[in-house]
């Protein structure tokens, strides 16, 4: 078995400033979807959309950001710790003692997209269709932030699996790295799948629906191989948290996907 690198969390110290690897990764995630933003631009349908310019990416990217940290720290704190967090009300804003939730930052991200759309009057689910396949290799430099601070470990593993690991304040137990399997499915699987199906014509929603079907279906595999949170354990089913968060995914990537592909057929007769 192979145990954890003992990174040093600070990347770079400048004076009193230190600019930590999770900061770096965030900012990765940013440059990543920038880069991949500005490809889609000259992809089908957004090539034919006039109404589509450069300026659009970097807006869409702000709005995303203030969508993923507020919905992210707000989810959390809702969904995970309710009763602490409304106790100490101002600890909501404590950002830096960690505590995120993505399945919250999600809902904060499609807030941000609703105000965009309606601010740009662009139909929603276009914009939608636009930002999906450019969040996956965000969602993967987050995973490789995670196993650096050695942080979201997974479940105990058998010592002979070649590639278990043990991680600093996980005790002896040789464990899954799952923050590996979440960069390795959520990130880049998904984002291959992502970019391969949206370049070809699709049904307004279609490719949104991929990636909220597809998320789903992939965390939940990967929530196998996860400790679950100490607080919460494993809830009815013996299912985590994040499994139960991601069956509404499933199900709703299936419907928007199917209702997406009907009103294009009725539109077209």
């Amino acid at each position: 078995m192979l145990t954890q690198p003992e990174f040093d969390p600070v990347a770079l110290q400048l004076g009193p400033i230190a600019v930590h690897w999770y900061g770096l990764t965030y900012l990765a995630a940013f440059a990543l979807f920038m880069l991949l933003a500005r490809r889609r631009l000259k992809h089908p349908p957004f090539v034919n959309l006039s109404a589509w310019k450069a300026q659009d990416v970097e807006d869409i990217l702000f709005l995303g950001v203030m969508g993923v940290i507020s919905g992210g720290r707000i989810g959390y704190c809702m969904i995970y710790k309710p009763d602490y967090y409304a106790s100490h009300p101002l600890e909501v804003f404590a950002v830096w003692q960690g505590g995120m939730s993505f399945h919250g930052g999600m809902l904060g991200v499609i807030v941000a997209m609703v105000w965009f759309a309606r601010s740009r009057q662009r139909p929603f689910l276009q914009v939608m269709d636009f930002v999906a396949p450019c969040v996956p290799t965000g969602l993967a430099a987050g995973r490789i932030g995670n196993f650096i601070n050695g942080e979201l470990w997974g479940r105990a593993a058998a010592a002979d699996l070649p590639w278990a690991m043990v991680f600093r304040g996980a005790g002896d137990v040789p464990r899954h790295p799952s923050q590996i399997y979440q960069f390795l499915l959520e990130g880049c699987l998904l984002f291959v799948v992502l970019w391969l199906y949206a370049r070809k014509p699709r049904a307004t929603g279609q490719v949104a629906a991929v990636f909220l079907g597809g998320y789903g279906l992939l965390r939940f595999v990967a929530e196998y191989f996860r400790e679950p949170d100490a607080f919460l354990g494993l809830l009815s089913l013996g299912l985590s948290m994040g499994q139960w968060l991601c069956v509404p995914m499933m199900l709703g990537g299936l419907l928007l996907w199917w209702w997406a592909g009907r009103s294009a057929q009725v539109a077209h007769g």
